[in-house]
């Protein structure tokens, strides 16, 4: 162990590296990066640091025992009552999963482009030391929808095909009434509290110097900014089409808006 440990620490590998093992005629041991004949190939991942997770907020936010908050990149999960925050339909459900999961289990984080959030939070898929990911199983299983922010984009297309798997298949939250989706025409009034679904036509398209305006009705419209544009097809080419967006409901002087940073927050319909 000593001498695997020493050879580690002169050689230069991969996240994930191959190492070589062979046993010579007076029965010593020698490790190299290199093929050797009759080796036996061990294989090790070198640089990973493993974590364990001390408290467990929601099902996309834990807390580890060095101190540091995790925030899951690419999805999201409903609340769980915490505070003056009711619980939403759906996040219990998904805590419980995730308590049970990391029990007497320890994570590693892989970062992406950005490595924390405005709120100081690490930002991370997180994987088990039996290679189970996370944040894609929470997808999966319908316990978490896909929250792409760009230029956070690993793993995107897994996410999406997973929640495209479990919405068809009624798993998670996708069976709760709560995540149905609301007509368009029905954002005139009142709040609209965590993620939602909202149906209707575009109907109308304008720019300002940093975003553009996608109404679907007089009241209620998507916000996206000019910078991820390049992103998205070209905005007019979303004119008079229908489509379901996905996101978080803004009000602002009785106007309601849906900031939209990935084109996956916008399906088209009936195409």
């Amino acid at each position: 162990m000593v001498l695997l440990l020493l050879l580690f620490s002169t050689l230069s590998f991969s996240a994930q590296s191959e190492i070589f093992l062979w046993i010579d005629g007076d029965g010593k041991k020698h490790f190299s990066d290199k093929p050797h004949h009759n080796a036996e190939v061990l294989q090790v991942n070198v640089g990973y640091t493993y974590h364990q997770v001390k408290k467990v907020y929601d099902a996309d936010t834990v807390l580890l025992t060095n101190g540091n908050k995790v925030r899951f990149l690419g999805i999201n999960t409903p609340e769980t009552e915490r505070g003056n925050k009711l619980a939403q339909a759906g996040g219990k459900e998904a805590k419980q999963w995730l308590v049970k999961i990391l029990k007497n289990k320890k994570i590693r984080l892989e970062a992406d482009v950005e490595k924390k959030d405005k709120y100081g939070r690490l930002l991370s898929y997180l994987f088990t030391e039996d290679k189970q990911h996370i944040n894609l199983e929470l997808v999966k299983r319908g316990l978490a929808t896909v929250n792409i922010h760009p230029p956070n984009l690993k793993y995107t297309e897994q996410l999406l095909s997973a929640q495209q798997s479990a919405e068809k298949a009624g798993k998670g939250i996708w069976k709760h009434k709560e995540y149905t989706p609301k007509a368009a025409d029905n954002i005139q009034n009142g709040r609209f509290k965590g993620w939602q679904r909202v149906i209707g036509n575009i109907k109308k398209i304008h720019n300002t110097d940093k975003y553009s305006y996608l109404n679907l009705t007089d009241k209620f419209s998507l916000k996206i900014s000019r910078k991820s544009q390049a992103l998205f097809p070209k905005m007019e080419s979303y004119m008079g089409k229908k489509v379901e967006v996905r996101g978080w409901i803004n009000s602002y002087k009785n106007r309601y808006s849906m900031f939209i940073r990935h084109p996956s927050a916008i399906i088209l319909l009936n195409e």
